[in-house]
């Protein structure tokens, strides 16, 4: 074994809280901003100027799923995870394209609850599409990873015990017979977590999960993330990259190493 192998070996590994934390990027509708009152909306063109700014940095867009691998082989530098939460439709003909012309990808939470549906748990509008079938496997078949957002969006501590199974398990079998392949990742509808909330996921086989700022419940299975919205231009986007050291802490129960696929629970 070569002297520096060992010796790196020898010396102890930096405490989790010394070690710089994901940055995993939170979007949801990519489209027109008139009517945004959720504020959820990033028009094509500013997103296009979001990816040129990360791309100018040196940096790269991935999956979760790829960011959480490199990250478990310490190859991790320069990557930005960019994630889409309610499967949106829009994401097809205005994310895609950019993604693909920039060599990123992308983790898309969707509903397959309600594939070809809208979004109807936001009350003040506007109605948007979500995605179909086809529009999941299109995604899939371009190289991005699809996760569960969940059967329907529903909040999960708020869901009685066989809700919860449907929208965790029952979500996650019907996204594999769409795209036949593996869902790794889970994300929490309206980012709010709870301990019962994560241990169903964990039973229903996911890997990891996304929320949006968990608090104490930051791990694999409630990760944090940074919102990105119509508003953030470069000076905005460089504070939240510069800031989200000091507001995030790395999860310290993050894999070791990324295993072949998960297999759902009996």
């Amino acid at each position: 074994m070569p002297a520096a192998t060992a010796l790196r070996r020898m010396l102890p590994k930096p405490p989790p809280w010394a070690r710089p934390p994901l940055w995993v990027a939170m979007y949801h509708s990519i489209a027109d901003t008139a009517d945004d009152p959720y504020r959820v909306t990033v028009s094509p063109v500013r997103f296009a100027r979001q990816l040129h700014w990360l791309r100018d940095r040196g940096l790269r867009g991935v999956s979760v799923r790829e960011l959480l691998a490199a990250t478990a082989e310490g190859r991790a530098r320069g990557l930005v995870g960019l994630t889409f939460d309610d499967g949106y439709a829009d994401f097809v003909d205005s994310a895609l394209p950019l993604l693909l012309r920039h060599g990123f990808t992308a983790t898309v939470y969707a509903l397959p609850g309600r594939l070809d549906g809208e979004n109807g748990w936001d009350t003040a509008g506007p109605r948007k599409p979500l995605l179909s079938e086809d529009g999941i496997r299109r995604i899939a078949d371009a190289g991005m990873e699809i996760g569960s957002h969940g059967l329907t969006h529903v909040s999960l501590p708020e869901a009685d015990d066989t809700a919860l199974a449907a929208e965790t398990r029952e979500s996650r079998i019907l996204l594999e017979e769409i795209t036949g392949r593996p869902v790794d990742g889970f994300c929490y509808p309206y980012g709010q977590v709870d301990p019962r909330a994560v241990r169903a996921v964990r039973a229903a086989g996911y890997r990891y999960a996304c929320a949006i700022d968990p608090g104490p419940h930051t791990g694999a299975y409630a990760l944090p993330r940074v919102h990105i919205g119509e508003d953030d231009i470069s000076w905005r986007l460089t504070a939240k990259r510069v800031l989200h050291p000091l507001r995030r802490r790395r999860p310290a129960d993050l894999p070791a190493a990324w295993p072949g696929p998960a297999v759902v629970a009996p």
